[in-house]
């Protein structure tokens, strides 16, 4: 029996490592004679999103997964094929070694649509992704009329991934009903969020799905032209991409006639220009236009007037990525996973305090709880949760009390988050919520295209107060202050960027009320972050001398002996946290405010 070594390739991995061990594999089982194939499997987080235990093997059948391999480790691996695991390389779980993903809790309560392929298929060999009944899904909707594939899709309750959560299957009715041509078809690979490489890996592990979703589209509306914005930053998955696309035009898939049909479909993948705003639809089809990525007001929409003033569908990376399955499978199976209004899975990215982290799909509606701590396994260090960032940077912080909140598009809504494309960062009690308004709000400062006047200044002013509040020149008002200009500039912005800038500022604030009260009248900040606000000082009675302090503080502010209780120098210290951060025992805290020199 063959047995398949995949190897995860992908962005991250290789980063640590990965190329070498494939290669190192190769090496072993050729001089070993073993009965294997080693196949390089392409994905940006790790076989199946596993990011930080990259590089990351697994064997097939024998469902065995390593983790952190190095080529030193190749021998060993290729010996134990078809017998007893490598036991150091597995992983565990409450010290007990677990071989199967299966077994492993960051995997086992995962359920993969969108990702269903990732760390499976090697990407790069479009054989791979047809031996996984990739491409019978196009083939289905050649023998289907549009009114039938967009009536499985309206079926499906599939909403768009990339944030704004419209009907999919709306939009594609809207566009297939007006007459004008040509029409085009575009997929949104912009991902722009920090922390977020949802779409990413779905462009790098499986780039096939991403080509046949948006040539069913095209047969829905009747378009025979499209485009594929990718993230220029995204190096690997422009490579992927676009061979994807030769590939599958070589084949018959795409081009002229495709799969022998009167059906063509010609599909141009556009680098992004490297603007966060350009994951606005109106500002990406500005962009490939060739004009500034600059966003339009919609009183028309881009499936009546988008790219050229003609009728065009834009979808997320993820969206479609989700449509052969949905008419392989039907509209109806789709719909009976997730949420009542919110069908089928979500991909996250979840990364921050959080012990596993990566990338993970799972049935829309469980709850941020199960998230964290069933999946990511909870805070690093058992440290006290304090708020979880949903939705990238206009997405809002939720608290500790509203863990069991469903995962969905309307409840993080109605609570001042958002589903956005699928950022999930984990904070502990270290966490300075004040420091994370001026943190997005510093970012999309400098990521507005500045068109409009509410987004432009409004941003402007909320950084200026922002940073004053976490430098110590906070005043009384700044609060209220900040609540009228986020109320303008969710009134009056002209596109979704400017309208949801607000949310981590108004959900900290409304959450986390405490803390800005701190930062103002007690010049103190609580989670000892913000470094004019902060000063540490050593508890004796913690403090064991093991002298970890002393050797990782940047500006030797520390003194003391081994075994000793040691000891900062306010004059010298410069409340960068490194030594807090490196305690074992919790020794260093936060000094009365009055030590703050404020």
């Amino acid at each position: 029996m063959t047995r398949t070594v995949l190897v995860c390739c992908g962005t991250g991995c290789i980063a640590t490592g990965s190329l070498s061990v494939a290669e190192a594999l190769r090496g072993e089982i050729q001089k070993s004679g073993a009965d294997a194939t080693v196949e390089t499997v392409i994905k940006e987080t790790g076989c199946n999103g596993f990011c930080e235990n990259g590089p990351i093997v697994n064997i097939v059948p024998d469902d065995v997964s390593y983790y952190k391999v190095k080529p030193k480790d190749a021998p060993d691996i290729v010996k134990g094929l078809g017998g007893e695991p490598v036991r150091r390389l597995l992983y565990r779980v409450d010290g007990k070694p677990v071989p199967s993903q299966k077994e492993n809790p960051f995997y086992a309560p995962q359920h993969k649509i969108a990702l269903r392929n990732i760390g499976i298929i090697d990407p790069a060999e479009i054989s791979d992704y047809i031996g996984r009944g990739g491409y019978e899904a196009l083939q289905k909707a050649l023998a289907m009329t549009p009114d039938e594939i967009i009536g499985e899709v309206e079926a499906s309750g599939l909403r768009g991934r990339g944030g704004a959560g419209f009907s999919t299957g709306r939009k594609w009715r809207i566009a297939a009903g007006y007459e004008s041509n040509p029409k085009y078809v575009v997929c949104n690979g912009d991902e722009g969020d920090p922390g977020a490489f949802m779409d990413r890996s779905i462009l790098e592990g499986d780039p096939h799905t991403v080509l046949e979703g948006m040539a069913i589209c095209a047969l829905a509306i009747g378009a025979a032209e499209g485009f594929l914005y990718i993230r220029d930053e995204y190096g690997l998955a422009l490579k992927h991409m676009e061979k994807a696309i030769r590939d599958a035009e070589d084949k018959g898939i795409l081009g002229d006639k495709i799969m022998g049909s009167d059906k063509s479909l010609r599909l141009t993948v556009v680098r992004g220009g490297g603007a966060f705003v350009c994951g606005e639809s109106t500002a990406l089809m500005a962009s490939i236009e060739g004009r500034v990525g600059e966003p339009r007001a919609k009183y028309i929409r881009s499936v009546q007037r988008g790219l050229w003033d003609q009728p065009t569908v834009l979808n997320n990376v993820e969206t479609l990525a989700n449509i052969p399955v949905i008419i392989n499978e039907g509209g109806e199976a789709f719909a009976r996973i997730g949420a009542p209004k919110s069908k089928g899975t979500k991909v996250f990215a979840l990364v921050g305090k959080v012990k596993r982290t990566g990338l993970i799909e799972v049935p829309m509606g469980v709850t941020l709880r199960h998230l964290i701590y069933d999946i990511g396994g909870g805070v690093i260090g058992d440290r006290p949760f304090k708020a979880v960032q949903t939705g990238g940077p206009s997405g809002g912080c939720i608290p500790a009390d509203m863990l069991d909140l469903p995962v969905d598009f309307d409840t993080l809504t109605s609570y001042g988050a958002m589903m956005g494309s699928g950022g999930l960062i984990v904070m502990d009690d270290r966490s300075c919520m004040v420091e994370v308004a001026r943190y997005y709000a510093n970012f999309l400062a400098g990521e507005s295209c500045g068109k409009c006047t509410p987004c432009r200044e409004g941003l402007r002013q909320m950084l200026i107060i922002l940073t004053d509040i976490c430098e110590g020149r906070g005043k009384d008002g700044d609060v209220t202050l900040l609540e009228e200009i986020s109320a303008t500039m969710l009134d009056s912005s002209l596109c979704a960027l400017g309208k949801s800038a607000p949310n981590p500022v108004l959900t900290t604030i409304k959450y986390f009320r405490d803390e800005y009260d701190a930062h103002i009248g007690d010049k103190r900040c609580p989670a000892g972050v913000c470094p004019k606000l902060t000063a540490f000082e050593v508890d004796p009675a913690l403090c064991t001398g093991c002298t970890l302090c002393k050797r990782t503080c940047p500006v030797g502010a520390i003194s003391g002996e081994l075994k000793t209780a040691h000891e900062i120098s306010e004059s010298a210290c410069t409340a960068c946290g490194v030594c807090r951060e490196a305690c074992r025992f919790d020794a260093i805290i936060t000094a009365p405010k009055r030590r703050c020199g404020v």
